[in-house]
Order: C-alpha cells, then structure tokens, then sequence
C-alpha cells in the first residue's frame, strides 16, 4: 500500500478532438489541486491535437505513431497495424519509465494502446466516458478499468454496472470562473444590450452546416432586430469572407474565425447553435445556456445525435437535424430567441441535467486507485 505522502504518478491518456482534450487537462488540473506534488504524463497520438494543447497546458506529452482503421480501404490497414503494435511497445517503454501508480484514459486512439499496456502490467486503470454512446476504445478497456466515469444515466448498455460511476465531463474552469456580466460581455464583441443576441459555434475547426445555413439566410438575419455572432472556423473563413464580400454582410452579424474569450461569448449569447459534441453539451447545462444542438453525422457511431436527443427529450434543447439545418435552423433561432418562455424552460431543464465538481471527483477516484494499488 503506498503511503498517500509518496509521490504520485499518474499517465493520462487519450486526444484527437478538443472533446478529449478538455476534460483530460481538466483532470490533470484538479490531481495538482489536491496533490501538488503529482507527477503527470500525458500519451497522445502523434500529429493530433494534444501534441500542441498539453503542453500549451504546462503538462509533459509524449506521442504513438497510432491511427484509426481505415474501413474503405481495408489494405491500408497493414500499415495501421503494424502502426498499433509499435504504439504498443512505445507505450510499455514509456510505463516501464515513468513508474506510473494509475493510469487514466479519456478516450482517442492513444488510450488504446496505453491503458492495455498498464492494465497488463497490473497498474489500475480509470476511463472517462464523455459520450452517452460508448466510443469503441473504451468499450474494449472497459473489461481491463477498475473505474469508469460517466456523464449520462444508462451506461450500463455497454459498461459492467459495477464499476460505473455518474461524474459528468469536466469543463473549461475559465466558463464557470468568468465573473462578466452580459453588458461587459456583449461589450468586447460590440454588441447592444438591448438586443436579443445568438451565438453560432461549429466546434474547434468549425461546421459547414452551420455555415451554410447562415449565408443562405442573411436576408432573414438582417431583417431579424436581432444580433449574431458567428464563429466560422479557421478552416471555413476565407471562403466566408468571399461570399460575404459578394452578397452583403450584415451589419448585426459578427464574423469570426475563433473566438478566444468562450466564456464572454457564451454570456453575451441568449441562445446557442452549436453541434453536440459531449465536452460542450456538459458546458451549456453547466451555465444553463438555451441551445439549438445540429449533431455532426460524420462521428463514429452517430453519437452527437445519442447525445443531444438525451436533452431533448427532458426539453432542454432543441434540435435539428445536419440535413434540415440550411433550410430550417435560422428561422427556427429566430423564433425561439423572441420567445421568453421557452428561453426560461430550456434554461431551467438544461440546468437539471448539469453534474458540477467532475473533475475533483474523478481525481479523487484516481488518486484512491493510486494510494490502494499494491
């Protein structure tokens, strides 16, 4: 039994999206809140995004040469395993050096190989489920995880009851500490406090949908009495720039390729359009920000659209679907912002579904499993 005043190490594992990301430096933060003295590692997939966020984090990374199969042309994937047996002896050199006590998955290629490796070698594993839909990765860890931490009710379809507990995703703690109110808010994007505001996010890197649905409406967008803050994604903006060039932008719409400051965007925003990625899922019922989810269908397993029909049916989103969107999603954001009471219902039902604390709970499930392994 180590003694809780032994140095902790703890391996965090997992990446690819910023939905990975989040809630594995989320965690990470909350381990140094209790234990200062912790030393943590993170593994991540090479060329991803983790390479460049952990660090940008203050935490050490190393990468697996790791990528997903490729299920339309299944000769590539001779490469791809070769690609998981390297990643697999990558990840015992770098458990046999690290001397981790637990070791942590969030989901992402990388946990894959990591957490089989310390499972194998007798280190207690712990997985983060953002999702209500289980990835495939953690479905396989989960038979190997002593814990698994879950944002929805009903996981036991795809995880053994006993080891499941409810923690919810940690979020950006930046969203929950902003002390700004709306007017300052709507201040920094230039924006009239006395007009009814909408927020359009696609995600990190952006969403033509989203996209497309708004330049075929800027006519309704203009006409509205309304303000609009677009986020377009960096991928999408130059294109944006063109068209808007072409047709007209109107003056109470906000273009943007990135917004830096999400927690003065959110404030500012009386309703959200945004995907349905989990990580921003837990962000609106946490501030309890009316939302319209357009599930992206180009994830594994539809799971956007698994996760935002759990709200929709406790009505605390809205939702339209990636194929409705260009036709329908303006004017429905139209309607609904104009409606104070159904504003006021999405608000108080999207509040019910929040989990506050994930991250310290998680950590202490992960810094118990560290104390009582052997």
């Amino acid at each position: 039994m180590n003694s809780p005043h032994e140095e902790l190490r703890v391996i965090i594992s997992g990446g690819g999206t910023g939905g990975h990301i989040f809630p594995a430096v989320s965690i990470a933060n909350a381990v140094r809140a209790l234990r200062p003295d912790a030393k943590i590692l993170f593994v991540g997939a090479e060329g991803r995004m983790e390479m460049q966020r952990v660090p940008a984090a203050g935490y050490e990374i190393k990468g697996l040469p790791i990528c997903g199969f490729d299920r339309k042309n299944l000769l590539k994937n001779v490469k791809v395993l070769y690609k998981i047996w390297k990643s697999q002896c990558m990840a015992r050199q770098i458990i046999k050096d690290f001397h981790p006590q637990v070791a942590v998955g969030v989901g992402g290629y990388a946990s894959g190989p990591t957490l089989n490796k310390a499972a194998s070698m007798g280190i207690p594993c712990l997985i983060q489920e953002q999702n209500s839909y289980a990835g495939v990765t953690n479905k396989l860890l989960a038979k190997k995880a002593r814990k698994i931490c879950v944002a929805y009710e009903g996981m036991e379809r795809f995880f053994p009851a006993d080891k499941i507990l409810l923690t919810g995703n940690p979020v950006r703690q930046a969203l929950l500490d902003s002390n700004a109110t709306r007017e300052e808010a709507l201040h920094t994007f230039g924006l009239s406090p006395a007009k009814k505001t909408v927020l359009l996010v696609g995600g990190s890197l952006g969403a033509r949908t989203i996209n497309e649905s708004v330049i075929q409406h800027l006519k309704e967008i203009e006409a509205s009495g309304l303000q609009f803050i677009w986020q377009t994604g960096k991928y999408y903006s130059q294109s944006i720039s063109q068209q808007l060039q072409e047709k007209g932008q109107p003056k109470n719409l906000i273009v943007t390729d990135f917004i830096n400051d999400m927690a003065a965007a959110y404030k500012a925003a009386d309703l959200v359009i945004s995907r349905a990625g989990a990580s921003s899922i837990s962000e609106f019922c946490l501030i309890g920000k009316p939302v319209i989810l357009v599930p992206s269908p180009n994830v594994a397993e539809d799971h956007q659209t698994k996760n935002a029909m759990a709200l929709v049916r406790r009505n605390a989103a809205l939702f339209v679907s990636d194929a409705n969107a260009p036709q329908q999603l303006i004017s429905l954001a139209i309607e609904t912002v104009k409606n104070e009471n159904q504003l006021s219902t999405l608000h108080e039902n999207i509040l019910k579904m929040a989990l506050p604390d994930s991250a310290a709970i998680i950590a202490k499930e992960v810094i118990a499993l560290a104390e009582n392994a052997s």
